[in-house]
């Protein structure tokens, strides 16, 4: 007679979750908790010192997660992780400094500090899970929202085009830029794991399900049916160009790894010109001397 055992096998994410927290605010059928899964298994693939990781985020369904994982964390105000992120970034160059949030926060409100955070190539892992609405809020139109579809505060339907966000972070100066759905959670840890490790400003959008507000207005169904669309609908494009990633509703989505270049970072251009102008300056000083 063989004996029984009721030993269950440890889930290896579980040690990067604030377990006296539970349970979590996201609905059902959200993706959120998927990202966040694939997120901490890429630390693990990544065996970076997790006394240096630090992640931040703004306000909203996806600012919760900085709440919730067992790293340094910031959960600070609506539309200003980034400026938050790069301020820690400065005092500290060692961290690997992560921004997790949504697409209001961080395209929406936070806008004005996503271009230009880019621009300057500030070694900075930028997460947006969008769900095509502002979700904590009440369900309002996004900067991400498609052409058509319904909000509270467009009951007849959108008519702002939507930013395409591959290549708005692309043509703001990223050097890393991926997209990839909830239902991609291979794809997506391992994107993770390239973001982590590149140097610069590094983008991944994942788009997830809303089933409370966004699918529930346009009557798309639960989050199943959503993951559903991810599935049948998804087309893996490495390398496309992304004016061409544009979204529309319930149309077909690009997905892949889109941009992946060099540049100096902020800090690298930074410590440049400093010491230029120093060695500028130590010369012109030589220079007087001699004169003298």
């Amino acid at each position: 007679m063989t004996a029984r055992t009721d030993a269950v096998a440890a889930n290896p994410v579980e040690a990067f979750l604030r377990s006296d927290r539970m349970p979590h605010i996201w609905c059902p059928g959200c993706g959120i908790g998927t990202t966040v899964n694939c997120f901490a298994r890429a630390l693990l693939q990544a065996k970076l010192n997790l006394d240096r990781v630090v992640v931040v985020s703004g306000i909203g369904c996806t600012g919760r997660v900085a709440g919730y994982l067992e790293l340094d964390s910031f959960h600070t105000t609506h539309g200003r992780a980034i400026p938050f992120a790069t301020g820690l970034k400065l005092a500290n160059p060692e961290l690997t400094v992560v921004v997790y949030s949504g697409d209001g926060d961080l395209v929406g409100i936070g806008g004005n500090h996503f271009i230009h955070a880019a621009r300057r190539n500030v070694d900075l892992k930028v997460i947006c899970v969008n769900n095509f609405t502002y979700g904590m809020t009440g369900g309002q139109v996004a900067p991400t929202t498609p052409l058509g579809a319904l909000s509270t505060t467009t009951p007849y339907g959108c008519f702002e085009q939507p930013f395409n966000l591959p290549q708005l972070a692309e043509s703001s100066g990223a050097v890393y830029v991926a997209r990839w759905t909830s239902y991609h959670v291979r794809q997506l840890t391992h994107a993770f794991g390239e973001a982590l490790r590149k140097k610069g400003f590094s983008f991944i959008e994942i788009l997830s399900p809303c089933p409370t507000l966004y699918e529930r207005r346009n009557r798309l169904g639960d989050g199943l049916e959503m993951m559903k669309y991810f599935k049948e609908q998804s087309l893996v494009r490495h390398g496309a160009p992304t004016k061409e990633l544009g979204l529309t509703f319930q149309g077909p989505i690009a997905v892949g790894k889109f941009v992946d270049r060099e540049r100096p970072t902020f800090l690298e251009t930074l410590n440049q010109q400093l010491a230029r102008t120093l060695e500028a300056q130590y010369a012109g000083c030589a220079g007087e001397h001699v004169r003298d």
